[in-house]
């Protein structure tokens, strides 16, 4: 079993790795990361899991980084430098995982959290869920995967007036674009992934494994660590600018 803020239960060849702070909306904070790439650790470890499940507990499945512990961060250019490494690392574990992915979305996924949908194989998403980014009215620069990978899968036009906007993007768009390979009513979520589950479970398993491996082949993998990294070190830039301690403090409600 890994930490508190992650909880990793394999049965049956599945591991369900599940993000466990509802209370803030599974917002990122440091201790969540890194119980999430010990989980997925231990799923590497272990020879029974053919598949991975990552969701959420809660209303949300994540609502990105806490802002609260940015505004209460000392230094918010070191505290980001912190979360968006190992956000990226998290991400890059995922996509480095020979097993098939597949993310539960119940409900919001805002900000940061994306980059883990983004590197899942099968995303199902529920009807009342949507995703958006958020950086623009707080002043950060993007992070996970808004610039690295969304661009790409959705192309640089849409991607630009999402985040330029603001938008919020719902699950039946999510669905058009390709961001979820299913929308459904929220209880019918687990019979979609259990029926995933079983097909995936079916197949041979090198084939699967080799699949995933030619997908992220070398060079694209490298273009995708690069371009993350390139996010970690705008994010860090751009989070030790006055203005960007101002813009969270007002979206917080706080005093400038």
């Amino acid at each position: 079993m890994s930490g508190n803020l992650v909880l990793c239960e394999i049965d049956s060849g599945t591991a369900r790795l599940t993000l466990n702070r509802p209370e803030r909306h599974n917002s990122l904070v440091p201790e969540l990361l890194e119980d999430l790439l010990d989980a997925i650790a231990e799923v590497r470890r272990d020879n029974s899991v053919r598949v991975v499940v990552l969701a959420a507990e809660g209303r949300s499945f994540s609502t990105g980084g806490d802002l609260a512990t940015f505004h209460d961060a000392e230094d918010m250019a070191v505290y980001g430098e912190r979360i968006v490494g190992q956000l990226n690392e998290a991400i890059l574990a995922l996509l480095d995982l020979p097993l098939p992915v597949i993310a539960r979305i119940q409900g919001p996924v805002t900000g940061g959290s994306l980059g883990l949908v983004l590197a899942a194989d099968l995303v199902v998403l529920a009807e009342e869920a949507f995703i958006a980014p958020y950086y623009v009215e707080v002043g950060f620069s993007p992070d996970g995967g808004w610039s690295a990978l969304l661009p790409e899968r959705i192309g640089h036009a849409r991607a630009a007036e999402i985040q330029l906007l603001n938008r919020q993007v719902d699950a039946e768009e999510a669905g058009r674009l390709g961001l979820a390979h299913a929308v459904v009513p929220a209880g019918t979520l687990d019979s979609q992934v259990n029926d995933w589950v079983e097909i995936l479970s079916s197949k041979v398993q090198g084939g699967l494994h080799a699949t995933k491996a030619r997908l992220l082949a070398p060079a694209r993998r490298a273009a995708i660590a690069q371009a993350l990294e390139a996010e970690r070190r705008g994010f860090i830039e751009q989070a030790a600018r006055p203005e960007t301690r101002a813009g969270v403090a007002r979206f917080l409600g706080r005093a400038v």
